[in-house]
C-alpha cells in the first residue's frame, strides 16, 4: 500500500505530531480524510495522484497514529481551526507554502476552515460529502435524532462519551462506524 510514497511524522506542537505519507512529484496536494478514516482512506487514488502531484495524505489530529492531544472544555483541542493549523505546519515543515486542498467529510470540514483562515496557502480546494450542519440541526426532528444520536452524544463533556464507549469499544464501532459503513 502507498508503494513508492514514504512515511513520517511531523511535530506540529509539542508532543503532537501528524503522520502520514508523501509521494509523487510536482505540485503539492493535501488529502484529507473523513471519520472515522485515516490516511489510508486514499490508498487507490494516490498512486494514481502522484503521477501528476506531490501527494501528502495524513492522519488528522485524534486519528490512526497522529498525536491524540488531550481534549479541553472548549474542544478547542479538536477544532477544525486546530486541526487546519496542523496542516498548514505539515506543509510547511515539508516545504510547501502553497498546496492543492482535498478533503472528505470530517477533512472536508478542516479544509474548509484551513481555505478560510490561510487563504493564501491553498491553490484550489475541493471537499467531499460534506453535510450543510446547520441546516441539518435547524431542521432536526425525531427521525434525524434518532439516526444521528452519536453526534449530540459526542458532544457530552469529557470523560461522558470516552467512558462510556471506552466501556464497550468493540459495540459502539460495530454500531455506529459499521452502520454508517453499510449506510
Amino acid at each position: 500500500m502507498f508503494e513508492g510514497f514514504r512515511e513520517f511524522d511531523i511535530e506540529v506542537e509539542p508532543n503532537i505530531a501528524i503522520h502520514g505519507v508523501i509521494g509523487g512529484a510536482g505540485p503539492a496536494l493535501l488529502l484529507l480524510h473523513g471519520h472515522p478514516q485515516t490516511h489510508v482512506i486514499w490508498h487507490l487514488l494516490a498512486p494514481r495522484l502522484a503521477e501528476h502531484y506531490t501527494v501528502v495524505a495524513n492522519d488528522l489530529r485524534g486519528y490512526g497514529d497522529s498525536g491524540k492531544p488531550e481534549g479541553d472544555e472548549q474542544h478547542l483541542n479538536y477544532s477544525k481551526r486546530r486541526m487546519a493549523h496542523d496542516q498548514v505546519a505539515v506543509m510547511r515543515a515539508l516545504g510547501f507554502e502553497r498546496f492543492f486542498l482535498c478533503g472528505h467529510d470530517r477533512g472536508g470540514r478542516v479544509a474548509h476552515r484551513l481555505a478560510l483562515d490561510h487563504a493564501d496557502r491553498v491553490i484550489k480546494l475541493v471537499v467531499l460529502d460534506i453535510a450543510p450542519t446547520l441546516a441539518m440541526y435547524e431542521a432536526t426532528d425525531l427521525v434525524f435524532a434518532t439516526a444521528y444520536w452519536h453526534w449530540f452524544f459526542l458532544i457530552q463533556p469529557r470523560p461522558l462519551p470516552e467512558s462510556w464507549i471506552e466501556a464497550a469499544p468493540g459495540d459502539y464501532v460495530t454500531r455506529i462506524m459499521g452502520a454508517a459503513m453499510r449506510g
